[in-house]
């Protein structure tokens, strides 16, 4: 048998361009001799899909166009799509494959395991299915089973459910296992995903089919690498990474293994937040984008990672110097922009702080200035990007890192102004990682935006340090606070000093406010901000005894 892994860019909630994606995917796969055509978890309405599909009108979109699918495709195929519970008990929906053969539909395959951690919320919208059955095609028997049907035990740390559909399935006797995925990158992912669909090949001696989902939605970038595992668990096929792409495979026949190519985590740290860049400003219906560019390297980064996504001609970069901006930094800004050939605009914006100032000398008399003063100077670079924005249509990208999200050492309504925020899940230290990568042929980021000290350029002589530990450190306590969920004494005891691990976790906590209403950001790691690390504003001091 010869199957075709269809690994689509979909868009949540265009079921005519999904249907289309879908059809004309499946006569590609028929031209080139495929006898069925497998898609990625719910393809028809795109993955999440979240309340949408609280809507009638949206689930009776999504089934008129598997119908219509039904009828119009000529070569078999498995399709993801949302599917109502006729059984009278529990969630109203289900999230199901369909087997779509002979202008119908054939079976109906519905997913049991429905995540609820992280940035899953499936339960939800979901009822579980609770007997999985195989379909049958081309004399094939089809284990058929969708995203996290196959990950009960995460990580091998513990087994997070107590049914196991797979085991379920291939009992009662299967010829290959068959996954439909929608499963978002984060970095690390690939290979533990690859690890275990290996380990399921392997421990049941049976090939598998897996399909994932490609491109970005919202936050959550879908990263492909659809493959096909033999039963020894080699991988004998993978698609490409980051791209829609077909893959055609004789099952009968099966490759020999290939080898398995492993990118940096900075070059597959770019490639994803460059699709999720794109994808989102496309789906959301901009072309171009906007963004400051203070001469750092948070901003450089950004503005290489726009000019990727979107093309050069797309993006503008604005320096907005004032009276404490270097020269060094209005000078990297430009050759920044030279280089990537960007659009490059300057707005100074003394003239608008000197005017600030002298309306708030009355009430601030007598008082020093502080941290006040400097944020003002961020919220009128914010408004002069905003204004960019309206004129032009332009969406403005924030250029904070996670760094400075967690800490809050970000201004409201400043420097987080924005519609997206790229790298608002990637460390300082991997934003130095990253910007080296880019530089790895020629140097586009100017060389002394990488050794000079970081520094916000708000008050004569800044440094990031005068607030921050060093990144390196911050970095090491974010990631054992936010990402692996250790606690205060468990940060100590990782070789922490314990002011410093009270000072970093202090200002994570009191921060979530700036976070709440910060710019979406493209989650890359294991726990990005955001809907995926659920915690109150309004809540009780950190537990630092």
């Amino acid at each position: 048998m010869k199957v075709a892994l269809c690994q689509i860019n979909p868009r949540v909630g265009d079921f005519a361009g999904n249907a289309r994606k879908v059809f004309d995917m499946g006569e590609a796969a028929r031209r080139r001799g495929a006898e069925i055509a497998i898609f990625p978890e719910l393809a028809l309405m795109g993955y999440p899909p979240r309340d949408l599909v609280e809507h009638p009108r949206f689930v009776e979109a999504c089934i008129r166009s598997l119908n219509d699918l039904a009828r119009r495709m000529a070569v078999p195929a498995i399709v993801g799509f949302v599917a109502r519970n006729e059984s009278g008990e529990g969630k109203p929906l289900h999230n199901s494959a369909a087997l779509i053969c002979g202008g119908r539909i054939a079976s109906v395959h519905h997913k049991s395991l429905l995540p609820a951690y992280d940035v899953f919320d499936e339960e939800r919208y979901f009822e579980p299915g609770r007997m999985p059955v195989r379909a049958t095609a081309c004399g094939w028997r089809l284990a058929v089973t969708i995203c996290e049907d196959i990950w009960r035990s995460v990580e091998g740390l513990r087994v997070r459910y107590r049914f196991d559909p797979l085991a379920v399935l291939m009992q009662a006797g299967a010829d290959v296992i068959v996954n439909l995925s929608a499963s978002p990158f984060t970095l690390g992912k690939m290979q533990a995903r690859r690890d275990l669909l290996r380990g399921l090949a392997k421990q049941y001696r049976t090939p598998l089919i897996y399909v994932n989902q490609v491109g970005g939605n919202d936050e959550l970038v879908f990263d492909g690498g659809s493959m096909v595992i033999s039963a020894s668990g080699e991988v004998v096929a993978q698609a490409r990474s980051f791209e829609e792409d077909l893959l055609v495979v004789d099952l009968a026949s099966l490759p020999q293994p290939i080898s398995e190519v492993r990118e940096s985590v900075p070059e597959t740290a770019f490639r994803a937040l460059v699709l999720g860049t794109r994808d989102y400003l496309h789906k959301c219906g901009f072309e171009k984008a906007v963004l400051g560019l203070s001469g750092g390297v948070d901003s450089a980064l950004t503005a290489c990672i726009a000019a990727e996504a979107l093309g050069a001609e797309n993006v503008t970069g604005v320096s907005m110097p004032s009276r404490f901006s270097s020269t060094h930094s209005i000078e990297d800004a430009e050759v920044l922009a030279r280089n990537l050939g960007i659009r490059f605009l300057m707005v100074p914006i003394e003239p608008a702080h000197e005017a600030l100032l002298r309306m708030l000398a009355d009430v601030f008399r007598g008082l020093p200035a502080d941290t006040t003063e400097e944020n003002i100077q961020a919220r009128i670079r914010g408004v002069i990007l905003m204004a960019l924005s309206n004129k032009f249509g332009w969406l403005t990208l924030a250029t904070g890192n996670k760094s400075e999200l967690a800490t809050g050492y970000c201004t409201l309504y400043g420097d987080m102004c924005g519609g997206l925020a790229p790298i608002a899940d990637v460390p300082k230290t991997l934003v130095y990682d990253m910007a080296r990568w880019v530089n790895r042929e020629r140097e586009i980021i100017p060389a002394r935006t990488l050794y000079k000290a970081p520094s916000a350029e708000l008050r004569p002589n800044q440094t990031d340090q005068d607030t921050l530990p060093p990144y390196d450190l911050l970095d090491r306590v974010l990631h054992l606070y936010v990402e692996e969920q250790k606690d205060f004494d468990e940060v100590v005891a990782a070789g922490v000093e314990r002011a410093v691990a009270a000072d970093v976790i202090r200002r994570v906590e009191t921060s979530e406010y700036k976070r709440r209403q910060a710019a979406p950001g493209l989650k890359i790691t294991s726990r990005a901000f955001g809907y995926g690390r659920r915690v109150p504003i309004a809540k009780g001091p950190p537990l630092l005894d």
